[in-house]
C-alpha cells in the first residue's frame, strides 16, 4: 500500500490542481468506491456539488481534501473548523487520484468523476482493485491535535509533521510491549511508516526489527525515528516508490525511489554499508529484510 511519501506526492499534486475550484457535478460509477459512505452515492455526491475546495492536506497515510462552508465568499480564506465536511480518500492497494482534461477518454478502471464549474481538469478516483474509496466526514479533533476527518481521529502524528514530537513518539514507542517494528507500524504510536519504510529506516539505525520495544533506549527510538524522517524525505524527493504502474502522481506519473532501496526487496544481494547479503524473512503476511552484520538479531535471553 502506499505509504507517506506517495501520499504526500498525491497531495502536493491536489494543492496544485483543485484548491479553490467549485464542484459542479459528481458522478459515482462503481458503489464500492462510496461504500464507505454510508448514507450512499446520491449523498455523496449532493454533499460535495456547490462546494469550494480549500485545502488538501494528509496525516500520516491518509488523505483528505476539505471544504468551504456552502455559498461562503471564495475570497475569504478560513481555518477549518470542528465539523466542517472533508472528502476522505483510501487509497488502498490501486487508488489513483487523477487530474485530466475532459476530452482525455476515460480510464479503464475510472469509480468517481468529479467535474468542476470552470471547466478546467477533471479530479477522477481510479481503482483497479477497488479496494480503496471515497467518502464525506465531518473535522473532529485528532488524538495527537489538529482536526482530521473522523474516521481517522485516532491517528498520531507523523515525523515529517511540524508539530511531531520526538520525545512524545518515542516514549509512545517504549511503551509498547511489542517488537520495534511492529511498533513502527502502529498508526496510533507514529504515522505514516509502512513496511518499506520501517526496514529501511531500520537499517539506516542499525537495529533489527525483532528488538523489544521495552529494550530501545531513547537514543535507539530517536535514531530510528530520525532515520525514517530522512528517508522519506529522499523518497519524496524522487516522487515516492513505484513497485508498478498503479502508484503514481495525478500526473500519472512514477516515482524512482525503489532504485535507492537499501534493504527492502534487495533479497541475497550485498548490503552497501558492510557487503553482506541481505536476508529475507517472513513478517505478518509479508516479509521484513534486514543486514545480518548491520543489524544483528537480539538475542534471546535464557530461562
Amino acid at each position: 500500500m502506499p505509504e507517506l511519501p506517495e501520499v504526500e506526492v498525491v497531495r502536493r499534486g491536489l494543492a496544485d490542481h483543485v484548491l479553490d475550484r467549485t464542484v459542479a457535478r459528481v458522478d459515482v460509477g462503481h458503489l464500492r468506491s462510496v461504500r464507505r459512505h454510508l448514507p450512499g452515492p446520491d449523498d455523496f455526491a449532493a454533499r460535495l456539488i456547490g462546494r469550494r475546495i480549500h485545502a488538501a492536506r494528509r496525516r500520516g497515510k491518509y488523505l483528505w481534501l476539505e471544504f468551504t462552508d456552502p455559498g461562503g465568499s471564495p475570497d475569504s480564506p478560513r481555518g477549518p473548523a470542528a465539523g466542517d465536511d472533508a472528502v476522505l480518500a483510501h487509497l488502498g492497494m490501486s487508488g489513483q487520484m487523477l487530474v485530466a482534461d475532459p476530452p482525455r477518454p476515460d480510464e479503464a478502471h475510472l469509480r468517481v468523476r468529479i467535474t468542476f464549474d470552470d471547466d478546467g481538469p477533471e479530479l477522477r478516483f481510479v481503482d483497479q482493485r477497488t479496494f480503496g474509496g471515497l467518502s464525506v466526514h465531518p473535522l473532529a479533533d485528532a488524538a495527537g491535535g489538529g482536526l482530521v476527518p473522523e474516521p481517522v481521529a485516532h491517528i498520531a502524528r507523523d515525523p515529517m509533521d511540524p508539530a511531531f514530537s520526538p520525545d512524545d513518539a518515542v516514549a509512545a514507542l517504549r511503551r509498547r510491549r511489542t517488537e520495534v517494528k511492529r511498533a513502527l507500524l502502529d498508526q496510533t504510536v507514529v504515522s505514516g511508516i509502512g513496511n518499506i519504510y520501517a526496514d529501511e529506516a531500520l537499517w539506516r539505525a542499525r537495529l533489527h526489527g525483532t528488538r523489544p520495544t521495552a529494550a530501545l533506549t531513547r537514543a535507539q527510538g530517536r535514531a530510528v525515528l530520525d532515520a525514517a524522517a530522512e528517508v522519506m524525505s529522499e523518497a519524496l524527493a524522487q516522487g515516492g516508490t513505484s513497485f508498478d504502474a498503479l502508484y503514481v502522481n495525478v500526473n500519472g506519473d512514477s516515482g524512482y525511489f525503489d532504485r535507492s532501496l537499501n534493504v527492502y526487496g534487495q533479497a541475497d544481494r550485498a548490503c552497501r554499508r558492510c557487503g553482506t547479503p541481505i536476508r529475507r524473512d517472513p513478517f505478518m503476511n509479508r516479509s521484513s529484510y534486514t543486514c545480518p552484520r548491520c543489524q544483528p538479531r537480539p538475542r534471546t535471553r535464557r530461562a
